[in-house]
């Protein structure tokens, strides 16, 4: 596996909104912000020949972080000039409106089923270039939606305005949606959660994701 990072990243520390933190933003001076920054350059290597540029954000298994981490992510990455869009494809249990606190009375899921246009569901944040999309209301055929030329649609108009995209996933091992969804993506990064992830998990993880043909660029340790 190539490393993203080898840094253990606090996600606790720093304001939070409704209990999740938004360090990059509320602290942007301090270690763990610096921690991140770190990431965002590594990942700016793996963006060198501008072929990668929309990335996978998941974990083995729920509850490790992984959603603290895209957005603190897509922050640092927003920090340093670059326009980002944040997908909330946590179709099942999304957590990005919470975290940012923006409306989820529609999103990802009506842009894929017809409802509203991809631009419709844009959000911009008080981030200077960070936009996001929410997951929408929860679907009964959340796999079908994931699995659908109309994701690769969204994925390709998106890449018309944005340097990076960054996709906030469910955990891997735990349904089949992360795996389709992982494919269609340049990159996919998983968080693993010190003290929690069970690491015969992580092995099974990445081998789930190469299996599905997904490529696997790194990893980030959440404590």
């Amino acid at each position: 596996m190539r490393e993203v990072s080898q840094l253990v990243i606090n996600s606790k520390i720093g304001d939070s909104v409704k209990g999740r933190s938004l360090v990059t933003y509320t602290h942007p001076e301090s270690i763990v912000s610096e921690q991140y920054r770190s990431i965002q350059a590594n990942i700016n290597f793996v963006m060198e020949d501008k072929k990668s540029r929309t990335f996978l954000i998941t974990s083995p298994n729920k509850g490790e972080g992984k959603s603290t981490v895209a957005s603190n992510l897509a922050i640092s990455l927003a920090q340093q000039k670059e326009k980002v869009l944040l997908i909330d494809a946590n179709l099942r249990n999304p957590s990005l409106h919470s975290i940012f606190n923006i409306k989820n009375n529609s999103g990802l899921t009506d842009v894929l089923t017809g409802r509203t246009t991809f631009y419709d569901e844009i959000h911009h944040t008080k981030i200077g270039r960070l936009d996001i999309i929410p997951s929408g209301a929860v679907p009964i055929n959340p796999l079908e939606l994931l699995s659908s030329p109309m994701m690769k649609e969204i994925l390709f108009t998106a890449l018309r305005s944005y340097n990076v995209v960054l996709i906030d996933s469910h955990s891997v091992l735990e349904l089949t949606d992360t795996r389709l969804l992982a494919s269609q993506c340049d990159g996919v990064i998983l968080v693993i959660q010190s003290g929690k992830t069970i690491q015969g998990n992580a092995l099974e993880a990445k081998k789930v994701l190469e299996f599905s043909k997904a490529k696997v660029i790194g990893a980030i340790i959440n404590e």
